[in-house]
């Protein structure tokens, strides 16, 4: 049976710090992300895209041979392209760390984020936005399910290693892209499967991190 907690929620809710750090950390990753994307595309210059769907590396700026920054532009030119998905990266990095707990700031930053990924700001940041602004909308919220749901010891100890899981996503986030764009000291076929197992590593610690900022959320409020 799942052991639950006889102390009945507090009303006055406490900051549910943990949530909003790891939802604005995902939205600065997406915005820096898109930063990033858009300088690699205004390196390709004032040309005409091919196609809707576009690799943001140009053959002229590969490190190794299967580097690639896929993303898709609604914009037929690999500068304009760049300069907006810039733009709109600064935008949502700002947006992410000063302005989350904003009335409709979950919206705004979804929106930015959406216009980001229409202009090249690339593919793997869309998955941190939907979950990212899925985490904020618990922010300062009774997260009654969590204790009702969640054994006291395994909630325990998620919510002493939230941090620790968020700072682990943000350095394999980090070293994929790393290694996506400059390779490895490994061969072409190494390196590729390096890659993906990283993404699977970003996968479960993006959703390991707002599982154990939640838990410790719901033990805060506990606490208050």
């Amino acid at each position: 049976m799942t052991q639950t907690d006889p102390q009945e929620p507090k009303q006055d809710l406490p900051s549910t710090s943990a949530t909003r750090v790891v939802a604005s950390t995902f939205g600065v990753l997406v915005g820096l992300a898109g930063i990033e994307h858009g300088y690699l595309e205004m390196l390709q210059g004032d040309v005409a895209t091919s196609d809707i769907m576009i690799n943001a590396i140009g053959e002229a700026n590969k490190f190794w041979s299967e580097a690639s920054e896929r993303a898709l532009t609604i914009i037929p030119n690999f500068l304009v392209t760049g300069i907006l998905a810039m733009i709109f990266g600064i935008l949502v990095t700002i947006w992410a760390s000063a302005f989350i707990l904003r009335k409709h700031g979950t919206l705004v930053l979804f929106l930015l984020s959406i216009i980001q990924f229409l202009v090249g700001g690339g593919f793997a940041p869309i998955i941190l936005t939907i979950l990212g602004c899925a985490t904020a909308t618990r922010i300062n919220k009774p997260l009654l399910w969590w204790r009702t749901h969640f054994p006291v010891n395994v909630r325990g100890f998620l919510a002493k290693v939230w941090l620790w899981t968020l700072l682990a996503f943000v350095f394999v986030f980090w070293y994929g892209v790393k290694t996506q764009i400059l390779g490895s000291s490994l061969d072409v076929t190494a390196t590729t499967n390096l890659v993906q197992i990283l993404g699977y590593f970003m996968v479960g610690l993006m959703l390991l991190s707002v599982l154990t900022a939640l838990a410790h959320d719901s033990q805060k409020q506990l606490n208050l």
